[in-house]
């Protein structure tokens, strides 16, 4: 039986492109369907519209940008979502709200299908390399029998017991990613006004026990000012927002969080959401120069 996958943007489409080289029978639709090309020359069937992706597929995995998303290609709260949804493991492996994966879940049973929650951790390069960290919440038996295919796209895969525990974990995770290239960013802002070497820093960190994937990802493109994206800051703004809202509605402070969603918010503003989240160098930038020429 074909598998579905619907959603092939920066992390869709490698993500989907590991999944095909598995010898996984995929069909694929995504709104611009140049896009689809790369899964076609590795043997996915590409078709016109999301509703043929669920009438040829068991399992249909979603990667989407958001929640409007997600209800547009399942036609949520039309007539036509029941007889989409009966009898389809729907996979849900984008990043919305935990409120929104639970009422999803809802829907998604009482229309007789069966739902797992499976957002991942990484970036572009980890989903080309099929090293992302995936977590799956859900019924047991729907999660088994979709752990083989979202273990073709990551390194490690986690169970996270019911929905929506993956996506608070992914929101944890997040929380702590979030922080720390925000904190490295200002490091080298830091040592950049102070005049000093970025590669000897640079250096140094990779030295130190500081050092992990992450600071040897982005150091070197915070010393080159290289904004190619690998996570948008655009993406980054909705994942910090989606985390402090999350905070809010327990009760929980976040006051790192919270900085960071006003740098990254004024990172946006000033035009580089689509840079990658390491632009929020910019944002620095900009506070340090309006300080300099304050009265």
């Amino acid at each position: 039986m074909y598998v579905g996958f619907v959603g092939l943007g920066v992390m869709g489409r490698p993500m989907a492109l590991n999944l095909a080289r598995t010898g996984t029978p995929l069909v694929v639709w995504n709104r611009t369907p140049a896009r689809c090309a790369p899964l076609t020359a590795a043997g996915a069937e590409a078709v016109a519209s999301p509703a043929e992706v669920f009438d040829r597929a068991g399992t249909v995995i979603l990667m989407l940008a958001d929640e409007a998303a997600v209800d547009t290609v399942l036609g949520r709260g039309t007539p036509d979502f029941a007889p989409r949804v009966d009898g389809v493991v729907v996979v849900h492996m984008g990043t919305t709200s935990a409120e929104y994966s639970a009422a999803l879940q809802d829907d998604i049973r009482a229309a007789g299908g069966r739902y797992v929650e499976a957002p991942v951790s990484g970036s572009r390069v980890p989903a080309e390399q099929g090293q992302l960290v995936g977590m799956l919440a859900g019924d047991g038996a729907a999660v088994d029998a979709v752990r083989p295919l979202v273990a073709a796209m990551c390194r490690e895969t986690f169970d996270c017991g019911a929905v929506p525990g993956a996506l608070l974990m992914k929101f944890s995770v997040n929380l702590f990613l979030i922080t720390l290239v925000t904190g490295l960013s200002e490091a080298f802002h830091f040592a950049g006004r102070h005049g000093l070497d970025q590669r000897l820093l640079q250096d140094v960190l990779d030295a130190g026990p500081m050092a992990s994937a992450v600071s040897r990802g982005k150091a070197p493109k915070l010393r080159t000012r290289d904004f190619t994206v690998q996570a948008a800051a655009a993406d980054v703004l909705k994942n910090n927002r989606l985390i402090a809202e999350a905070a809010r509605r327990a009760g929980i402070a976040s006051p790192l969080l919270d900085i960071c969603h006003t740098l990254y918010g004024e990172t946006v503003e000033q035009g580089h959401g689509g840079e990658d989240m390491t632009a929020v160098l910019r944002a620095l930038e900009t506070r340090t120069d309006s300080a300099s020429v304050s009265p």
